[in-house]
């Protein structure tokens, strides 16, 4: 006769089994390290491709946009060197207006607007025969710069008006445009060489960073230090020209045309010759990436 429970000889767990222990992690986790140059250029190139292929509608209203931001910055710049100036004096109020200037650039990276100077990398490397034309590059080159121009007066036209800008803001205006008219156009090219560089290499560090917080932290650097050096950036000190003409300053439409030239050439080579070439070929030497031209 069958017993009528048969017995089960598995070991029997209880019922509430504690948790069991999480052993100890042998390897724990290492800080994100900075990528790789092979690496750094990749992004680059696919940031390039999207640039190079984009609408025009799309490049025309995003360069708009960034002459909008390049004024927000100048108007930051402005604002707190007023407000610091009667208390702590002139080089420190500069020193604060400088850090106010840095948002105009992280407005730039984090939405995306199209800055004329940061094409002198990012383009050029995604131009590959067969592929993409040079033809765009040059596209890119011509519309952004005069849509930057114009939008950024236009948004000029509007804070210069009376009573909108904070009590001190014009007369610091004047200052900054006055100060660039009195560079020779030696200096004022040499100026925009190093200016170009910057901006150049703002372009390849934001590529490297994977956060938006770390963007945000690189471009806000690089505006800082491109206003507290007062370098010579076509963009930026176009548009504060414009700024000082229409609050008085001794300033023609010559001396503006004349500086956008030196500065167009300064900024381009600055840029192409000291981080593009340099870092393009920081990237093939490290390792796994195609030359720009595969």
């Amino acid at each position: 006769m069958a017993a009528e429970h048969e017995r089960d000889d598995r070991p029997q767990q209880p019922e509430h089994a504690p948790p069991a222990e999480h052993e100890p992690d042998d390897h724990p986790q290492q800080p994100e390290e900075a990528p790789e140059p092979h690496e750094m250029f990749a992004r680059t190139r696919e940031e390039g491709e999207r640039r190079l292929t984009r609408s025009a509608l799309e490049l025309a209203t995003t360069s708009l946009v960034a002459g909008f931001d390049v004024v927000f910055g100048v108007i930051a710049l402005a604002a707190a060197t007023a407000a610091m100036a009667p208390h702590f004096g002139p080089s420190a109020a500069h020193f604060f207006g400088s850090l106010a200037f840095g948002i105009a650039f992280i407005f730039i990276v984090v939405g995306r607007s199209e800055l004329f100077t940061e094409n002198f990398l990012v383009p050029v490397t995604a131009l590959r025969r067969g592929r993409l034309s040079a033809l765009k590059l040059a596209q890119l080159w011509t519309i952004s710069p005069i849509l930057n121009i114009a939008g950024g007066t236009a948004l000029i036209f509007v804070v210069s008006s009376k009573g909108v800008l904070p009590e001190g803001a014009a007369p610091a205006l004047v200052d900054v445009a006055e100060h660039i008219t009195e560079l020779g156009p030696w200096s004022a090219f040499l100026s925009a060489l190093i200016g170009g560089a910057l901006i150049t290499a703002m372009t390849w560090m934001v590529e490297g960073v994977g956060t938006v917080g770390g963007r945000i932290i690189v471009a806000w650097v690089a505006g800082a230090l491109l206003a507290l050096a007062s370098f010579n950036h076509v963009i930026v000190v176009t548009l504060e020209l414009i700024f000082g003409m229409r609050f008085g300053a001794d300033i023609a439409i010559g001396d503006v045309g004349l500086n956008f030239v030196i500065a167009v050439a300064g900024n381009m080579l600055g840029g192409l010759l000291f981080v593009t070439l340099t870092r393009t070929s920081q990237a093939i030497g490290s390792g796994d990436t195609d030359t720009p031209t595969a």
